[in-house]
């Protein structure tokens, strides 16, 4: 299979959140995901948001709406960023007033990253737990057909001080669509992903869905419907909860806790080949830059967006003298 070069481009981190806000209105989220690195849940996702607000199975207009269910409980109804915004706003407001909030969103979409919705509550001095489920990509352990999403468990708490033209997955990762492991991204695409950590990671995937979709009322068991596909709505689940951090031990020792966790783990013994440990969240964390390099096909897509409602193109710089596969 042939593989056509292509040319990188720069783009400076304020005209990406210019251009974002200009297409979908103030997403500076997916601006994040691209400047960690994350870049599957980056700018190149603005397509099929849109798609889906052109077919109609996505209202952009809608006003999320908040149903308070106990004190410490909040049903949420609303769709993909807002929602995750205000469902993950009203839990650290619960969580300041009774020490813990947990909400239910049922009826959303797509919300990118896990990791910006964790760092609103962390910029709230709250510990936090982000569930959600998607669309089906994973089988249970053993079976071969897509039932369970690939989302992860994302969390987080305060402290002190791919699939682009010629990249392999590991054997490991995914079936072909016959059963077999590859390591081609266009069979895995076509087949299965594994669940990471065999059958334990399976059961994590099941619980994924139990509280995000089975919770709230929203789909499940392989029912969500795929981002790219516009012609119905994905109701997807989310499950949100913050928890104030001081509850049993003060904020200062927690912190204290904290930093003591922190340099306990990348201070351990290195396995043979490692040069250094990192703690969750770090290297993503070391990763962002203030330019995020995109592919010419990726940029046509991103412009032809825009064109579409009538927004300016993305600025960028002039071509890298290296290229990517």
């Amino acid at each position: 299979m042939s593989i056509e070069r292509q040319q990188m481009h720069h783009v400076n981190v304020s005209d990406a959140r210019s251009f974002v806000e200009r297409v979908l209105i103030g997403n500076g989220c997916l601006v994040d995901a691209d400047l960690a690195g994350v870049d599957t849940h980056g700018m190149n996702r603005i397509q099929s948001y849109m798609a889906r607000v052109r077919e109609g199975v996505l209202d952009a207009t809608a006003s999320p709406t908040i149903h308070q269910v106990t004190p410490a409980v909040a049903q949420h109804n609303g769709s993909g960023f807002l929602a995750a915004s205000m469902g993950m706003a009203a839990a650290i407001d619960m969580a300041s007033k009774i020490g813990v909030g947990l909400v239910s969103v049922k009826h959303s979409n797509h919300f990118g990253m896990s990791a910006w919705v964790v760092h609103q509550a962390l910029d709230a001095d709250m510990m936090s737990l982000v569930f959600t489920n998607s669309s089906p990509a994973l089988p249970a352990w053993g079976g071969r057909s897509k039932l369970m999403g690939i989302s992860p468990i994302a969390c987080g708490a305060p402290a002190g001080n791919k699939g682009r033209p010629g990249e392999k997955v590991p054997s490991d990762w995914a079936l072909s669509k016959d059963g077999r492991r590859t390591e081609d991204p266009a069979e895995a695409f076509e087949g299965v992903m594994l669940p990471m950590g065999g059958p334990k990671g399976s059961a994590l995937a099941i619980m994924m869905d139990v509280f995000s979709g089975v919770f709230s009322g929203s789909a499940f068991a392989g029912h969500v419907t795929n981002p790219y596909d516009p012609t119905k709505p994905a109701d997807v689940g989310h499950f949100l909860v913050a928890i104030k951090p001081g509850l049993f031990v003060t904020i200062e020792n927690f912190r204290q806790r904290m930093d003591y966790l922190y340099h306990r783990v990348v201070g351990s013994d290195k396995m043979e080949g490692t040069e250094r440990i990192y703690f969750p969240g770090e290297i993503e964390d070391l990763n962002k830059e203030e330019r995020i390099p995109l592919l010419d096909a990726e940029v046509e897509a991103l412009n032809q967006e825009a064109a579409r409602v009538g927004a300016a193109p993305l600025t960028t710089t002039p071509p890298a003298t290296n290229a990517r596969l």
